[in-house]
């Protein structure tokens, strides 16, 4: 069962609300925007909720200007793990 996703970047972001859609997740309305860290939890019919967290893409250009640090990156992780119900080192 997912419980939770991670996207890297916008356009990684643009697409997993359409596709998520198409399997059956509610988005909602307006489409929420993207950002690091971003969290929107879909709605199934018939299933368990999706969480769903945005990350700025792992490139060089987010990592060499400190766009993206890696304690940034770790916590997006952390966040997302525990929505997944796994647990992770220093949470538990």
């Amino acid at each position: 069962t997912v419980r939770a996703a991670l996207v890297l970047g916008a356009f990684g972001w643009q697409a997993a609300l359409p596709a998520f859609a198409e399997a059956g997740w509610t988005v909602p309305r307006p489409r929420p925007a993207f950002a690091h860290g971003a969290h929107v939890t879909l709605d199934a019919p018939d299933g368990p909720a999706l969480d769903l967290f945005g990350c700025f893409h792992v490139s060089q250009r987010n990592t060499f200007t400190g766009r993206l640090t890696p304690e940034m990156l770790r916590e997006v992780l952390r966040t997302a793990a525990g929505a997944a119900g796994l647990s992770t080192p220093g949470r538990g």
